[in-house]
């Protein structure tokens, strides 16, 4: 039985549902990765900026230019960032660990399932 469309309707629509949970995973999974970059350079930058004098000129990038600003603000900025960061990759880490357990289970299923219908 492996053309998909031989199974029953229920069974079609819970793979189907596996795989669109799949998919949900690995979009979670990249965020992640992309967050946990962007976090980096943030520490990065703040551990940078702890070396450097208050009346040291601090430019940060604004698109396609850098912009002057003071050590102060580029440092409020970039913890704000940091903290904002940290609470997304918290929710992205809760969001990853629902969608697992929800993939484990429709796994499991769909391993009982198939193993009745050969």
């Amino acid at each position: 039985m492996s053309n998909l469309s031989q199974l029953p309707p229920d069974l079609q629509e819970k793979i189907n549902r596996f795989q669109q949970l799949q998919s949900t995973m690995q979009q979670l999974v990249a965020q992640k990765q992309r967050l946990e970059l962007e976090l980096s350079e943030s520490d990065r930058a703040l551990k940078t900026l702890e070396d450097v004098p208050e009346e040291t000129k601090v430019y940060k990038s604004a698109g396609a230019i850098l912009v002057e600003k003071s050590k102060e603000d580029v440092v409020k900025e970039l913890t704000e960032r940091k903290e904002f960061l940290d609470m997304r990759a918290k929710v992205l880490a809760k969001q990853e660990s629902n969608t697992q357990e929800r993939l484990t289970k429709i796994q499991e299923s769909l391993q009982k399932d198939l193993g009745r219908v050969r």
